[in-house]
Formats: C-alpha cells, sequence, structure tokens
C-alpha cells in the first residue's frame, strides 16, 4: 500500500492536490493534500470516491465496434489496431473526399489539462485541415463581460475571502461547483462578515446568508444597475478612483441613474427594499468581495448582467485592499500557449459551434460533417436541442467515433468507441482557473482494461494519417515540459513544480487587485462602457431585453448538481430525476410531491418526477444539468427542451432560457 501524490484536473475552480492511496495496483482512497492550500486536506464527494468512475461497471476497458443498429448500444470487442485503422480510413477517406473540414472533432472537458486539450488534439485536427470546434457551452459570454471591463485581471483569491467582510456570492453554488471557498467565508462570517447571496434557488449557502435574493432568470443585470443607482445616490460613489482609473464612468451613472429602483423591483421579482438592503450593505463592507459565478450568464442579457455586476466595486472602489473586489475567472494569470508548442498549424478552416451541434451535424452543407470525434464529453447530454443532437448521430452516412472512460449515452451511438484514460491514470498539466495554482501530476496506477490516453490516441492517429512531422514532440513528460518553458515565467514555474510540486503565477497566490495586478484592457483602465462589445449588445451593454412572448409560462433553469460535474459522474447516479417547482405553480397545476410529471415545450418532452419546494422563487423550474438517459422515464432529459438561442454576447447558449411548462404525466 503506498500514497502516491495526484492532482484533479476537472472543471471545478479548485484544482486540488489529492493523496491517492493505492494497494495492489488499485486506488483504494482519495484524499485532498495540503499542497495546494485551498485544498487543505479537503475534496469534494465526487473526486472523493474516484474508484467508484475507475472500477465501475460502465467503465470501457476494450476497444468496442458497432454491431446492432445506430443507438442500440450493440458492440462486439476489437483490437486497437482495428479500432484504429477504422477510425484513420473514415478520416483519411472524408479528407480525401469531401475536404477536411467534413471531419469535426467534438470536446468539452472544462479545465481538462493541456496534455488531454490543446495540444495532441489540436496538432491533428488542424494538421487534417479539420473544422474547428467553438467551445461555447460556459463562460464565453462572462468572459467577453470581463474581458471588455477589465481585461480579465485576475480577482481576489478565495483563500483570501476569509478577510473580507462583506460577501456577494452571485449566480454560483459553492456547494456544487467549488466547495473549499466555503471555509473561508464561514470564517468570515464568524469574524462579523455579512454575506449576500444572488440566486434564483434557495441554496445552502443562501440559508446562512444576511440577505438572500432571488430575482427572476436574467434580470442579474437590471439589480446590478438598480444597487449602482442607489451607490451614486447615496454618495458611495467613489468619484475621484472613477476619474483616475475608469473610462466611461458618466456614461454607466446616466445608464444606471436609468434605472429605477420601482422598476428593478418589478422586473426583478425582489422588493425594494431587499435592492436597498443590499446597497446599504454593500457600501458599508469593507473589504468587500463579490464571488461572480457563471450562471446569470446563460440568458438573452448574460454579458449586460455579468458586466453590470462587476462594475459595482469599481464604483465603490473596493480595490487596493485584500479581499476587495471580484473574483470571476482567474485562467487569464496564466500566459500558455499549448497548441504552438504542440505544432498545430493555424490555417483558415470551418468553425463549428458546440451548442449548435445538432444543427452542425444535420444542416452543414458544402460539406456536411461524415466523421465526427468525440472524447472530453458526452454531447448528447449536455448540448441544447438534444434531440436534433440524437438526428444527427444517428445519420447513417455520418461515422462517429468515442473515446470516454465510461460508456456514455453519445458513446452508444458510435462506430466505434475506445477505452479511455482517468487523469488518475496518465500524466497531466494543469492550471487552476480559482485557485492560483499549476499542478503537474503523473499516472498513479497503471489503466484500467486497454485503456489509452489522449495523447497516445491522437499521436496513434497522427502516425496512421501520415501527418507526423521531424521534431514533434511525442512524450507527454517533454510536451509538458515544452510547455512550461515556453511560458514567459517558465524556469520559475519548472523550478517550483519540481521542487514544491505546484507553481504559483507571476501574481502570486495571493493577488491584491489595482495594487498588485490592473486592468488588461489597452488603455490600462477599467472601460465601464467598453467598445465593441457596447456596439454589440442589441440594446447596448446594460440594456434589459425582456421576455419573449410564450404560451409555455414557466422558465427553466439547469444548475449543476453536487454529484456530477455536468455528465461526468452521472453513470453513478440511480433514480429517476426530480424537477423542483414552487408551491404556488404546483398547486396552480395540481401537481403534488413526488408526483409524475411531464415538462415540455414546443422541442420535446421529459417525463420524470416534481419535488415542490420554497427553494425556487415562483415562475420557475429547476433541473439539474448533465443526468443521463436513464435518469427519466421518457429518455430525454432538460437539454431536450433548450434550444440553440444564443446569450447576448460571446456565442454562448442561453441554457437558463428555456420556457415550460409542467403538468402531470
Amino acid at each position: 500500500m503506498t500514497v502516491l501524490r495526484s492532482a484533479c484536473p476537472l472543471d471545478c475552480p479548485d484544482a486540488c492536490t489529492l493523496d491517492v492511496t493505492v494497494d495492489g495496483g488499485r486506488v483504494t482512497k482519495v484524499r485532498g493534500s495540503t499542497l495546494n492550500p485551498l485544498t487543505a486536506g479537503r475534496i469534494c464527494g465526487k473526486v472523493m470516491h474516484m474508484d467508484r468512475h475507475l472500477y465501475g461497471s460502465d467503465r470501457v476497458l476494450t476497444p468496442l465496434i458497432r454491431t446492432g443498429p445506430k443507438g442500440s448500444g450493440s458492440f462486439r470487442e476489437a483490437s486497437w489496431d482495428e479500432a484504429l485503422g477504422a477510425i484513420a480510413e473514415a478520416m483519411r477517406t472524408a479528407r480525401d473526399t469531401h475536404g477536411g473540414t467534413s471531419i469535426l472533432p467534438c470536446s468539452y472537458g472544462g479545465s481538462n489539462g493541456y496534455l488531454t486539450e490543446g495540444t495532441y488534439n489540436r496538432r491533428l485536427f488542424s494538421r487534417l485541415g479539420a473544422s474547428r470546434l467553438r467551445r461555447d457551452v460556459c463562460a464565453m459570454t462572462a468572459g467577453a463581460a470581463l474581458g471588455g471591463l477589465y481585461g480579465k485581471m485576475p480577482g481576489v483569491a478565495l483563500t483570501d475571502y476569509s478577510a473580507a467582510r462583506l460577501i456577494v456570492v452571485w449566480g454560483t453554488n459553492p456547494h456544487a461547483t467549488g466547495i473549499h471557498v466555503i471555509p473561508h467565508i464561514q470564517v468570515a462570517q464568524k469574524a462579523g462578515a455579512k454575506l449576500i447571496v444572488v440566486d434564483p434557488r434557495t441554496t445552502q449557502l443562501a440559508k446562512r446568508a444576511d440577505l438572500h435574493l432571488a430575482p427572476h432568470p436574467a434580470t442579474d443585470g437590471v439589480l446590478a444597475l438598480a444597487v449602482a443607482r442607489l451607490l451614486f445616490e447615496g454618495g458611495h460613489a467613489d468619484r475621484t478612483f472613477l476619474e483616475e482609473h475608469c473610462h466611461g464612468a458618466a456614461e454607466f451613472e446616466r445608464r444606471a441613474r436609468a434605472r429605477a429602483l420601482e422598476d428593478a423591483a418589478a422586473i426583478t421579482g425582489i422588493d425594494a427594499d431587499a435592492i436597498r438592503s443590499f446597497a446599504d450593505l454593500y457600501a458599508a463592507g469593507d473589504p468587500a468581495v463579490i464571488r461572480c459565478g457563471w450562471g446569470l450568464e446563460r440568458n438573452r442579457n448574460g454579458a449586460s448582467s455579468v458586466a453590470a455586476v462587476l462594475a459595482l466595486p469599481a464604483v465603490a472602489n473596493k480595490f487596493g485592499v485584500r479581499a476587495g473586489g471580484y473574483t470571476a475567472s482567474n485562467s487569464g494569470a496564466w500566459s500558455f500557449d499549448p497548441e504552438s508548442v504542440a505544432g498545430a498549424v493555424a490555417q483558415e478552416t470551418r468553425t463549428a459551434f458546440l451548442t449548435q451541434l445538432g444543427a452542425a451535424l444535420t444542416e452543414l452543407t458544402d460539406p456536411p460533417v461524415h466523421v465526427l470525434y468525440v472524447y472530453n464529453g458526452n454531447p448528447l447530454m449536455t448540448c441544447p436541442d438534444q434531440e436534433r443532437v440524437r438526428r444527427g448521430l444517428l445519420r447513417e452516412d455520418l461515422f462517429v467515433a468515442v473515446h470516454d472512460a465510461v460508456m456514455t449515452d453519445t458513446a452508444r451511438h458510435a462506430d466505434v468507441v475506445l477505452p479511455a484514460t482517468t487523469f488518475l491514470e496518465h500524466d497531466e498539466l494543469a492550471r487552476g482557473y480559482g485557485a492560483y495554482v499549476l499542478n503537474r501530476a503523473t499516472a498513479v496506477v497503471e489503466p484500467a482494461g486497454q485503456s489509452r490516453s489522449n495523447a497516445e490516441v491522437f499521436d496513434g492517429l497522427l502516425d496512421r494519417l501520415g501527418l507526423a512531422r521531424d521534431g514533434d514532440i511525442r512524450d507527454p513528460g517533454a510536451m509538458a515540459a515544452a510547455i512550461v518553458a515556453a511560458h514567459p515565467g517558465g524556469d520559475r514555474l519548472a523550478t517550483e513544480l519540481d521542487t514544491v510540486g505546484i507553481a504559483r503565477p507571476d501574481s502570486g497566490e495571493g493577488p491584491i487587485q489595482m495594487a498588485d495586478v490592473h486592468p488588461r484592457t489597452e488603455s490600462g483602465r477599467i472601460e465601464l462602457v467598453p467598445e465593441p462589445l457596447d456596439s454589440d449588445l442589441p440594446r447596448g451593454l446594460y440594456g434589459y431585453v425582456p421576455a419573449p412572448d410564450s404560451r409555455h409560462p414557466l422558465v427553466m433553469i439547469t444548475p449543476a448538481d453536487r454529484r456530477a460535474i455536468t455528465s461526468t459522474f452521472f453513470q453513478l447516479v440511480g433514480g429517476i430525476a426530480q424537477i423542483r417547482l414552487h408551491p404556488d405553480d404546483a398547486a396552480a397545476r395540481g401537481i403534488t410531491n413526488g408526483a409524475a410529471v411531464r415538462i415540455h415545450n414546443d422541442l420535446g418532452e421529459v417525463l420524470c418526477d416534481a419535488r415542490v419546494t420554497d427553494g425556487i422563487r415562483p415562475g420557475v423550474v429547476w433541473m439539474p444539468k448533465g443526468l443521463w438517459a436513464k435518469h427519466t422515464r421518457s429518455g430525454a432529459t432538460s437539454n431536450a427542451l433548450i434550444p440553440a438561442a444564443l446569450s447576448d454576447c460571446g456565442e454562448s447558449t442561453a441554457y437558463n432560457e428555456a420556457r415550460v411548462e409542467v403538468t402531470l404525466a
């Protein structure tokens, strides 16, 4: 029995370091280590039970080739040589007959490390001339807003939240998506800090908050502008700071003053006195920090909402002190270019959108997609307009290859399935996008069955297609070293990885905004009304677009579930899913707790169960994202009801924009 060091690269901001117990060549225990101070020996239940994912009955252990009708899940075992040969031949034929753009890679792994995403894969597909996938599922809209205002300036370290005296958690649920900030919030509360939570649900953190505001989806920007107006009117705006460090302050104030408090209360569904309480608490709090999540970007007003929230610390000047400012994504603290290191060739090609995968598979012409290669993702369960995605996967003239560790719903529609390693079975280099940490991990166990890493498979296809070149970096260890070396601070990072086991960005582990780090905009200032963001939006930045008319009266939101990371790990969860709806909405429809229900709109229907709770605001239905077909009686999930409509900026999908009705099944 040995305890080995590793790190988690999954889609979570915390980038946990791990102590992994290995006994007899098998992982028997996974616990958090203290190497990353944010982890502090504690990890989420998902990764704590990683052995169930490694050795569960859904694990794919050998290459498989389809034998039955598409989507039937009927396969036979095959050798790696046969499976890779079939994929290479399909790619070669598609390229030679229809052009490289008839090949579409499809992945979405969030923060998967650089050896799994961004190097070997990009090298192969760029040399094939394949269509490029815009991975626009998450953070594109928020990233556009953050980049416009601050140039992706690094934010407040999560470990510094313990020093705050006012904490706002807006549009995120740390108990499901990043647990390690919670102890620091609790420390701050014990020291007298006030906590505000903005979420249409009553989350665990909301129950502990001094103030919980539950706006109607897509109205967060209206709420933030109303708060900004109150700050200006109450004399709490730091006009000296705005003059010295911001552009567009006068125009932002004009737009904020146009948002009357009573108007904001009517639109958001929040009492005017509660909005005023928010402004009073925020004005008085020092240091004050806003944790801005991704929930508020997934609608028709996403960019305006995120921008309005992130403008608040500039208006009141909450910067310049530890724990003062905001935290969104801290990925901007790093300057890696893995594609260039890997030798991916930049070239003109076609771009497809992950959130419009169904349309790409069924409507693209000149040429149509003839080969779909899926890795690091389960698009049938994560992309909107689910039934169109399914129709695309069932095309007889589409060759589908899936490389995954488990038999996902997408894999059941494949022509060839390849067994993939998990992050404990291959080497990885990954940076956090919340925690200021770079992790370098090596495999702690041999791959289960015949599993192979992305690096091995993409390199194998590179050879079979005759696309390898002299000088290509093939060894994962050498690739990781080259990525680090190409970073502006590469020598220091390499030394820290070798001596400490983790590395920090140039900004350090706890930068103070507007002191240690500054806006990375072209002007070097905070751009409160940035161009071209302002001109790109239908009503300008901070303009509110009301809900379109619909005969479906309820808004469906699809937050993360603490049992899974999007769809990853949901194969381990049984039972029929429950939607949550408010008692008023349930009573109006004759729905009781536990009843079988039909949630539907013009796109489709989902048959599941109901949970009646006052933990969701009226007019909103809550259904977890990432569910698998087995979790509903109809085999469809929330994405069957979500249109492939885009948010206001960044070309992300408005996941929290689906209008539905719920009836008894």
